[in-house]
């Protein structure tokens, strides 16, 4: 039995667990094994389905995680993120995973886990040794505001940067900078609750 299976929306999600989880010492947990499904409708049947489908599986895991974007799952106008995320969680208290599961919701979406001061960011999308440039470049396009880290609009503003690099956008850079990027500079909350998770249920042995 595998230790962790997370059913995320997409691949972009999928290829950044994949590498996340293979920093073990990074996130100061101890080495797991584990497995991570794709949600072929994405976060609208993540949030509706989610937790059916890993109940499916309860048998080969010994824990569960379902992550998926708040922004776009049909909920983001009716139920908040913390809302959404309780009520997904009692679901799977209610289900043969009872306290072996939890949903995570990235808001609005993945690339508020790409945004940070690292300069691996970057030279990752396509701005080579150019962090400050990318930051003037975002302020001047109104996509960040002055003293801020993070854009407003994570995701537009990281297609638009990779649209003025000619930078295609593929499933690959999120691995990338999921394998580089300093966890110490991610301050996200969802991102926050993801490796406190991970702590509480695989510790490290040493």
């Amino acid at each position: 039995m595998k230790d962790l299976i997370i059913l995320a929306a997409d691949k972009d999600l999928k290829t950044a667990l994949e590498a996340l989880l293979k920093r073990n010492q990074a996130l100061h947990i101890r080495s797991i094994t584990f497995d991570v499904y794709t949600e072929p409708g994405h976060d609208p049947a993540c949030a509706l389905q989610g937790v059916q489908f890993l109940n499916s599986l309860h048998g080969q895991h010994h824990h569960a995680l379902l992550m998926f974007d708040y922004e776009g799952s049909g909920f983001d106008d009716r139920l908040s993120p913390t809302e959404l995320e309780s009520q997904l969680t009692i679901e799977f208290t209610k289900s043969q995973w009872q306290d072996r599961a939890k949903a995570i919701l990235l808001t609005p979406e993945l690339e508020a886990w790409v945004w940070s001061d690292s300069s691996h960011v970057s030279d990752v999308i396509g701005w080579k040794d150019s962090r400050k440039a990318l930051a003037d470049w975002l302020i001047q396009n109104g996509w960040l505001a002055q003293g801020q880290t993070k854009p407003a609009r994570p995701k537009e503003a990281f297609d638009a940067a990779l649209c003025a690099a000619r930078q295609p956008h593929s499933s690959s850079l999120f691995g990338r900078l999921a394998e580089k990027v300093s966890f110490k500079s991610c301050t996200d909350p969802s991102f926050t609750k993801f490796c406190q998770t991970l702590r509480g249920w695989f510790p490290r042995e040493d």
